[in-house]
């Protein structure tokens, strides 16, 4: 099922319908934008692919309906004359048919919606043996910051009142160089798909908040290096990893475009750059579907 089209031409009846709503005493308080959040310049892209995000119409509601993916809860905006779930689809996911559960009130129903293949680039490597097999007190300290990291995955917040329109500001300037999806082969041996996006910047370059959020995790991983998390709201996080300094601490509420980290080149990595993580719904999804196109 594809999402319902949003268009400008709608805002002026929708306008009015609201108007005469809130003067009956029917409007309810709204978790995410409302009327703006009609322009479609202001939501991540509609992108139905293994690593992509869905819009799905909800249609109208007098409250928030609440949407789970399997057992997950997913991000769910807009306001009582149509409501919208946005989804992340795990990399993981096959083309085919796919489905939503959506609970209104007393009544439930499945939405469906078809995800697309998508082709993503391999690379295969040659490297050192010890690049690739962790030695056991390594790997021990992976498991661990590994189970932490999952409680910060799993959290799904209230929204900010003030949250406003989804789109972000790209965290650093620099040329992104390398793409979410990448499959890399080390030695023949398969590893994830790589996750989030990396930008090229040199180490001591700022990094801002792209989108308001608070500070839930500030770390220092095998991995990801100096790492940062922030709460978006609703299920929606994102992760800044490889840094040199990290200028916040867990609670600090950031609005976009706030300074609060700089580039490095901790943890596992050849080079100084961001790696930046967006997710919905506990699965990482590309970050350039948030950006302005």
């Amino acid at each position: 099922m594809s999402a319902a089209p949003l268009h400008f031409s709608h805002l002026p009846s929708r306008r009015r319908a609201m108007q005469a709503l809130a003067g009956m005493g029917a409007l309810a308080a709204l978790p995410f934008p409302t009327l703006a959040a009609a322009d479609n310049g202001l939501w991540p892209q509609d992108s139905r692919v293994p690593g992509g995000v869905a819009r799905l119409s909800l249609g109208p509601a007098p409250q928030c309906p609440q949407v789970r993916s399997g057992d997950v809860p997913v991000l769910v905006l807009g306001d009582m004359i149509e409501w919208t779930a946005v989804v992340g689809i795990p990399l993981s996911t096959k083309p085919g048919s796919h489905t939503v559960q959506v609970q209104d009130g007393a009544r439930e129903r499945t939405l469906r919606y078809q995800v697309q293949d998508k082709k993503y680039t391999e690379q295969r490597l040659k490297v050192s043996p010890k690049t690739v097999d962790l030695a056991p007190d390594d790997l021990a300290r992976h498991e661990r910051e590994r189970a932490h990291q999952q409680t910060i995955m799993e959290r799904f917040s209230a929204p900010p009142p003030d949250l406003g329109p989804l789109r972000m500001q790209q965290p650093v300037p620099g040329r992104r160089s390398s793409s979410f999806g990448l499959r890399r082969i080390f030695n023949g041996q398969a590893r994830n798909p790589h996750s989030g996006m990396d930008i090229a910047a040199a180490t001591g370059t700022p990094i801002v908040a792209p989108l308001l959020g608070t500070v839930v995790d500030v770390g220092d991983y095998f991995f990801n290096g100096g790492t940062v998390w922030l709460d978006h709201g609703a299920g929606l996080l994102s992760m800044y990893c490889h840094l040199s300094r990290t200028d916040c601490k867990v609670g600090d509420v950031l609005r976009t475009g706030d300074r609060f980290c700089q580039v490095g080149a901790t943890g596992r990595v050849t080079g100084p750059h961001l790696h930046w993580g967006v997710m919905l719904n506990r699965t990482m999804v590309d970050p350039a579907l948030f950006l302005a196109a």
